[in-house]
């Protein structure tokens, strides 16, 4: 239903639009106030939207099924006026098999639908703030298919984004809110002010509310509202979405409400908030604001015993629903992906050398080429400069800067904003300068990208392609030369690429793009060029344009019948061909080329065959990636073991020295794997 508010209490549409406003907020206190009666059946933590019903009501109202909406885990009142059931929501509450959003994974008003009817809503997840930057990229995704002429023309659509207060503070709002102002995207942030995070108070946490703080990025529009009065909010939102729909520019409406309920079920309110305080809040409770605008005490009485029975009985049908079948715990981690076998020439006749970095360059330009709705985007690689070691050169002058363009310093916009961007159905590649600098991505990749699949049931995997700069060679100093695999490789959910030359980089790229699941591309600077010495097999005849190599399968670089096996990846496949050298027919090489998925099958099978083995590795050896590999080779092949499975790596040092004698002497050289290897052999 759709209306507009006229100040006119007899017009029938006005009515209308008041008792179902009603309808739907007496139906989210009564879901409280039944969760609350039956705490020993509702065991899982959740939130209520108790004080915050008129501002998410009047929000949830008017957004259409083009539109796009991230909810946050208050906000059960305005899932109900989406067109949600509060059957289906307690499905999720109770952790149910049949919850259409989790099958039971997540909590309470964690929602993620595309049903066809309502707005899309991604993954949602509990870290406070953390999906600001994932909306936002909705929003820089709608914009782009807009302008790209890849929506249809009727389609405005607009993104919302709901928040509390007390995320506000953090940092990756902020660069949100940067990146929606400066591009001007079409975003709402809703910001429900209820004073409180948590036990903070709001005058011990800010120093100025949102719609303050709003004021200091330029081109972000505020309105300011009282949100718990309906007829208010319901013009607030109306004014912020037809703002948005037609003018395409961002807006914050910043709703101050009562909080009325627990901040969540296991964080009671009596245990920090004082008498004077809950009073304070009751005083402002929407409900009998907005019950005084009915047309008469029998018709809210109605209403009101409607919202019960309605409670009452979806709540004893989710009670008996079943719990989640347990043979599906595994389900959905991944999203299957098309490319399972490796397809085109890899060493097409009559073609050239190419140096890594161009293969890259040439993989994306054929990739910008077949799908036009693939960007890159990072900092800068746009027109100027094309990347700092030009992997990025002339892309922006043949596809444009609304295909390939910078950003400022904000590494958790650019890893989190792909997951807004998938769901829209942008496909993103895009860069961290160095690998050293990935950490501030850190909280996007593990909240949003790694679970989004799992925790949606595989609705929303989210397609995003990081190239990530790595490694050390030449004096690069700490903060540019570090290697940061194992601890990618803690989280579940995203696959490590780290190929090693021209033809790898080529293939591994393309399939990285075309799978649907986050891919983080380890690039090692230092065989970009082949400038380290030793490393000129990096270059390679540059596969066709059709060229795909699937994740997850290694290659034997030389293969040997006796002696041992070197597993390694990167730069250290350079040093154990340098150092192979000086044992003829030894020594069996194993370029894993992907570190997840692993070619397990590959590695266990060259180890049995040889009874051998050095795991070598450019990172500092301690609790590594390479130690973790030694420990399952000698589980799954200890019986055919004629030796310790050995390793070796970087010495455990905090970062890279710049100086390059102490460079050298913290990692691995050809001289010192050679060592390795005769050891090894001499068992």
């Amino acid at each position: 239903m759709k209306a507009t508010i006229t100040h006119r209490e007899a017009d029938p549409d006005f009515q209308a639009l008041l008792r179902k406003a009603y309808g739907l907020m007496c139906t989210a206190r009564r879901m409280a106030d039944q969760y609350e009666a039956n705490r020993p059946i509702c065991k899982y933590v959740h939130s209520t939207s108790a004080g915050h019903e008129a501002i998410q009501v009047a929000a949830g109202l008017q957004l259409k099924p083009c539109d796009y909406v991230s909810p946050y885990y208050r906000d059960d009142a305005m899932m109900l006026a989406l067109g949600f059931s509060p059957y289906t929501l307690m499905l999720q509450l109770l952790a149910k098999g049949d919850d259409p959003f989790s099958g039971g994974r997540s909590y309470y008003c964690h929602p993620s639908s595309r049903d066809t009817d309502k707005p899309i809503i991604p993954h949602q997840s509990s870290a406070t703030g953390m999906q600001v930057i994932p909306t936002t990229g909705m929003a820089q995704g709608v914009q782009y298919l807009e302008r790209s002429g890849l929506l249809a023309d009727d389609e405005k659509p607009v993104v919302l984004c709901s928040l509390g207060d007390g995320s506000v503070t953090e940092g990756e709002v902020a660069e949100a809110f940067q990146f929606a102002a400066l591009k001007q995207l079409p975003i709402i942030f809703l910001v429900q002010d209820n004073d409180w995070g948590i036990s903070v108070s709001a005058d011990e946490a800010r120093a100025m509310d949102a719609y303050e703080y709003a004021a200091g990025f330029k081109g972000l529009e505020r309105i300011r509202v009282d949100g718990a009065d309906f007829e208010a909010s319901y013009r607030a939102m109306e004014s912020a979405i037809s703002f948005v729909r037609s003018e395409r520019k961002p807006i914050l409406v910043h709703a101050t409400v009562p909080l009325l309920g627990h901040h969540t079920s296991g964080v009671r309110r009596e245990w920090y908030r004082t008498p004077e305080d809950l009073a304070r809040h009751q005083s402002r409770d929407p409900l009998p604001r907005l019950r005084s605008q009915i047309g008469s005490v029998r018709e809210a009485t109605d209403i009101e015993l409607d919202a019960q029975r309605e409670v009452e009985e979806a709540f004893s049908a989710a009670v008996a629903s079943p719990d989640p079948d347990i043979s599906t715990v595994r389900d959905h981690v991944f999203a299957p992906t098309p490319v399972t076998e490796a397809s085109g020439e890899r060493t097409p006749a009559g073609g050239s050398k190419v140096v890594m970095v161009d293969a890259a360059l040439h993989a994306i330009e054929e990739i910008m080429t077949a799908h036009p709705e693939a960007i890159l985007y990072g900092q800068d690689v746009g027109r100027r400069l094309g990347g700092v070691f030009r992997e990025a050169a002339t892309l922006a002058e043949k596809f444009g800067d609304d295909r390939v363009y910078n950003t400022a310093i904000q590494e958790a916009y650019i890893i989190g904003s792909t997951a807004g961007l998938s769901a829209t159905g942008v496909k993103p590649i895009v860069e961290v300068q160095f690998a050293d600098y990935i950490y501030p991505g850190f909280n996007q990749l593990v909240t949003e990208l790694s679970k989004s699949c799992y925790l949606s049931c595989g609705k929303f995997p989210v397609q995003s392609l990081i190239r990530v700069p790595i490694g050390a060679y030449g004096g690069g100093g700490p903060y540019h030369s570090g290697s940061v695999e194992s601890t990618l490789l803690t989280i579940k959910g995203i696959k490590i690429v780290y190929p090693s030359n021209a033809a790898d980089l080529k293939g591994l790229m393309k399939a990285a793009f075309l799978d649907p699941n986050p891919v983080v591309m380890l690039e090692h600077k230092g065989l970009y060029w082949s400038k380290v010495p030793g490393t000129q097999d990096a270059m390679t005849i540059e596969p066709s344009a059709d060229y795909i190599l699937p994740l997850g399968k290694g290659r034997v670089v030389q293969e040997a019948e006796e002696g041992m096996t070197v597993i390694t990846y990167g730069m250290g496949v350079y040093w154990a061909k340098a150092a192979a050298a000086q044992f003829p027919g030894k020594v069996e090489i194993i370029d894993l080329r992907t570190l997840f998925p692993l070619d397990e099958e590959l590695v266990f099978a060259s180890v049995k065959k040889l009874g051998k083995c050095l795991v070598l590795t450019e990172e500092q050896l301690g609790n590594s990636f390479a130690e973790s590999l030694a420990a399952r080779i000698s589980r799954q092949c200890f019986r055919f073991l004629d030796a310790p499975v050995f390793t070796y790596g970087a010495l455990d040092l905090p970062a890279v020295p710049l100086n390059t004698e102490l460079e050298k002497q913290m990692l691995p050289t050809p001289e010192k794997v050679t060592a390795q290897i005769r050891e090894i052999l001499a068992y």
